[in-house]
């Protein structure tokens, strides 16, 4: 790597080399040399004078790019198109008249980008149904762990540290849903000149509409935009580029992905602050340079970074798709150069991360005991009234005596008066010396089980894992779980 000049991050630390590969030089500009053979054969198709022996000379350069031919040559013409239109040219010499024929630029880079986004989405896909099956593995192994509940972030009623993951889940669910329509909906630009009328074609093929029209399925089913039964894949009409919209609808799918790894990444970090639940930490990491102690989540905090990075990006998508003027304008080129690729570069690091954290999360059962042990006694207030009531005490008057006895108690552990080891006897005795309330302290002392206050967590997980998930991963079999991050 030249050390002289800058890199992104995205190149080699974050991202991964099939991603980056989707994006790079090669695949662009081989990919334009495939549309012009591709538009080079359907016009041979549709009667128009090329020959096999142009076609092939095309083909057999049709990944060897002359990039010092092209180079220097944009240099002279200030046009990246037509350099390799010529550098093409200087290859498949016999071919060289009819590259590009009838076609105007965005033929082959608008195109180029779509089926770059194509791919790219499918990528994004595999790496989120890897998250959704270790999400599912965790959820179903935890399903009946208690845990302490947060609400505004305060302790709550307990949960279950799969029903927990289970929420996660259902975000990262729902991301796939979406995904899977935006990829639905994806097509071709086409091939229809300047300004989408399709002019130029109508010209070479003297009139006859049909070959115009034809010209376009041949090309969009040669790169496999076809749907049984419904033809093809191309968009009805367009001006010189296809509708920027589609752009903001791909990045605002991988914004609400990013958005759901954000939501897990942030509770685990919270979560790892109590050490509750850890993310994987190596052995010879270093969470510190200057406290030797300190395990960071540093994987759930760049989760959360790059996140933070993706959510921007729909915006600048959105300005493109908005300012379109008319038939096109080429304010939207330099942009979305950058945040195209750098989106999905984000979100494939970001899953990524994600598989890595989740395979390696870290339980730490006595924490979380010793957490719930704490808050039992306040967590089982509800359940002493309705205890209490069944026994023929009244509701309303339930209430007010066990809220004035939780309250004082809990003002007495946090001024230090009583240990949080005592609270639970404490509240036994004051719950058995309170002659309102008709319970011994035996009986109160057999509400402060966890796993009786976890309500339906653990068939709520099977409910959702059988009912939905499991569907999913059944109907996706081949999944690729890629856990590994460079740093």
């Amino acid at each position: 790597m030249d050390t002289s000049t800058y890199h992104s991050p995205f190149d080699g630390r974050y991202t991964s080399a099939e991603m980056n590969h989707i994006f790079s030089d090669d695949r662009k500009f081989s990919t334009w040399r495939r549309l012009w053979i591709a538009l080079a054969k359907a016009e041979q198709i549709l009667g128009l004078d090329i020959s096999d022996k142009q076609i092939a000379e095309m083909e057999q350069y049709a990944g060897d790019i002359n990039y010092d031919v092209a180079n220097a040559r944009e240099k002279e013409v200030r046009h990246d198109v037509m350099a390799h239109v010529y550098a093409f040219g200087q290859q498949a010499k016999s071919a060289a008249g009819i590259i590009h024929l009838g076609a105007t630029s965005c033929y082959v880079t608008d195109n180029t980008d779509i089926l770059n986004i194509r791919d790219a989405l499918q990528l994004v896909r595999s790496k989120l149904l890897g998250v959704i099956k270790l999400l599912a593995d965790f959820a179903k192994k935890e399903k009946s762990t208690p845990t302490l509940g947060y609400t505004h972030y305060q302790p709550a009623t307990p949960t279950t540290i799969g029903k927990r993951a289970s929420l996660w889940l259902q975000n990262f669910a729902d991301n796939l849903s979406e995904l899977d329509f935006v990829i639905s909906q994806l097509k071709m630009l086409g091939c229809r000149g300047a300004t989408g009328s399709s002019e130029t074609f109508m010209k070479l093929f003297h009139g006859d509409e049909s070959k115009c029209k034809a010209l376009e399925m041949i090309i969009a089913a040669n790169f496999g935009f076809t749907v049984p039964d419904n033809g093809f894949q191309i968009f009805p009409v367009s001006g010189q580029t296809y509708p920027r919209n589609l752009d903001f609808q791909a990045l605002n799918t991988l914004a609400a992905i990013a958005a759901s790894a954000h939501k897990m990444a942030l509770d685990i970090r919270l979560l790892q602050h109590d050490k509750e639940i850890e993310e994987p930490f190596a052995k010879n990491q270093i969470g510190s340079s200057a406290m030797a102690y300190k395990r960071n989540p540093m994987r759930s905090e760049r989760i959360c970074s790059l996140a933070r990075f993706i959510s921007g990006l729909p915006t600048m998508a959105w300005q493109t798709a908005a300012t379109q003027m008319i038939e096109r304008t080429l304010d939207d080129s330099a942009g979305r150069r950058i945040y195209i690729p750098d989106a999905f570069r984000a979100t494939d690091a970001v899953l990524i991360l994600c598989s890595n954290v989740i395979d390696g999360l870290v339980i730490n059962r006595g924490v979380i005991n010793a957490r719930l042990d704490a808050e039992l006694p306040f967590m089982a207030t509800e359940a002493i009234i309705m205890k209490a009531v069944e026994k023929g005490a009244d509701r309303q008057t339930m209430h007010a005596r066990v809220r004035e006895i939780s309250l004082t108690l809990g003002k007495a552990v946090k001024d230090g008066t009583i240990p949080p080891d005592r609270v639970k006897n404490e509240m036994a005795f004051r719950i058995n010396d309170d002659s309102l309330i008709p319970l011994t302290c035996d009986e109160v002392y057999e509400l402060f089980d966890a796993s009786k206050l976890i309500g339906r967590c653990p068939g709520q997980v099977d409910n959702y894992l059988s009912g939905i998930i499991n569907v999913i991963l059944a109907s996706n079999q081949d999944i690729v779980v890629d856990t590994k991050v460079n740093v």
